[in-house]
């Protein structure tokens, strides 16, 4: 028999008088399966536990319920749900890209590099990038000259990561703050 049950949100399980299922298996509060019983036997069970009729598995054959406290469980459930997402933001680590030119004037070096420590300051990562045209492509080291430069005013609030590498047309350059 297969039930068709409607929540209230996605995330709630039916408990108590909303379970329509005839018979249903029940599960204890300690995890002891203690069998298949009708829905009135079952909600007796829990009312004399003090606790509520959860319904687990609504497609099982008979449905799955357990009794525990449905508060309690909800709770544990929010509160494990904003610990993994306060863990998943601490392992995204904001990558900000900085495209300089290997003909950059001073004053645009001097701008690029205090946007650049505040953004270390925060605890970014860093990708400098050089984009070479036409006969620029004749002397890459004159880019790759800017970006150890680059590197080298940071050295005391960042580390280089990748070593200016040249592929294709760009070179690209990884910082990363000190801890």
């Amino acid at each position: 028999m297969e039930v068709f049950c409607i929540a209230n949100n996605k995330n709630d399980l039916l408990k108590n008088e909303q379970i329509k299922a005839s018979n249903v298996l029940v599960i204890g509060p300690n995890g002891e399966q203690v069998g298949v019983k009708s829905l009135k036997d079952a909600l007796v069970l829990a009312s004399y536990a003090g606790l509520d009729l959860v319904l687990m598995n609504p497609n099982g054959n008979p449905p799955v319920c357990k009794i525990m406290d449905y508060n309690k469980y909800r709770y544990l459930k929010n509160k494990k749900e904003k610990e993994n997402i306060k863990r998943q933001k601490a392992n995204m680590i904001e990558t900000k890209e900085y495209r300089l030119s290997p003909r950059i004037d001073v004053g645009d070096f001097e701008t690029k590099l205090r946007q650049v420590t505040n953004y270390i300051k925060k605890g970014a990562k860093i990708k400098l990038s050089i984009r070479f045209k036409g006969r620029e492509m004749a002397h890459t080291e004159l880019g790759e000259e800017v970006l150890l430069n680059f590197a080298n005013r940071l050295s005391d609030i960042a580390i280089v990561t990748d070593n200016p590498k040249l592929d294709g047309r760009s070179m690209t350059m990884m910082l990363a703050p000190k801890k």
